[in-house]
């Protein structure tokens, strides 16, 4: 096989790869359960569309869930985009678990609105459910970062098989 034919075979290749580079960042779902299909029984046709782009490329989806009583409000949202919160876990891999608490929050401020909440005691539970391994894995497929690995070894196969061909 002639250099310029092989040279021919890796230009593809390397636009693949850079292609596949430049879309790391992960897509969530992005709603509050007072949108339709965006409640406990998700439905993504319900929502309008397949979620967005978060702006990070190391985000992380997650998934809030606040309940007080029989009242329960759900968050489907990247990790950056709710970053304000003072009550997210420090321990942010796949899986649910409790809000962090911070005693000192607002421990400085004279609020009398309790619809501000800042004190966030307004809901009696709140969970938080991270995921990252799959793209609009918030609902409960991310291209993982591996996919270089793959393609650069279906891609090495490829070749191999082409070379032996010739």
């Amino acid at each position: 096989m002639s250099l310029c034919a092989l040279k021919f075979m890796f230009l593809p290749l390397f636009f693949v790869l850079l292609a596949s580079r430049s879309g790391s960042a992960i897509w969530c779902y992005r709603c509050t359960s007072s949108t339709p299909g965006c409640g406990e029984d998700f439905n993504w046709r319900g929502i309008g569309y397949l979620g967005e782009k978060c702006s990070e490329d190391e985000d992380i989806c997650m998934k809030v869930i606040e309940r007080r009583g029989a009242k329960e409000i759900i968050t489907r949202d990247c990790l950056s985009s709710l970053s304000f919160r003072t009550d997210v876990p420090a321990d942010k891999y796949e899986g649910c678990r409790p809000a962090a608490n911070d005693v000192h929050l607002a421990d400085y401020v004279n609020h009398t609105t309790k619809e501000h909440d800042v004190k966030r005691n307004y809901y009696s539970n709140v969970t938080f459910c991270f995921c990252f391994l799959d793209h609009r894995c918030n609902k409960s497929g991310r291209f993982l970062k591996g996919n270089t690995i793959i393609i650069s070894s279906l891609s090495s196969v490829i070749i191999l098989f082409a070379v032996r061909v010739y």
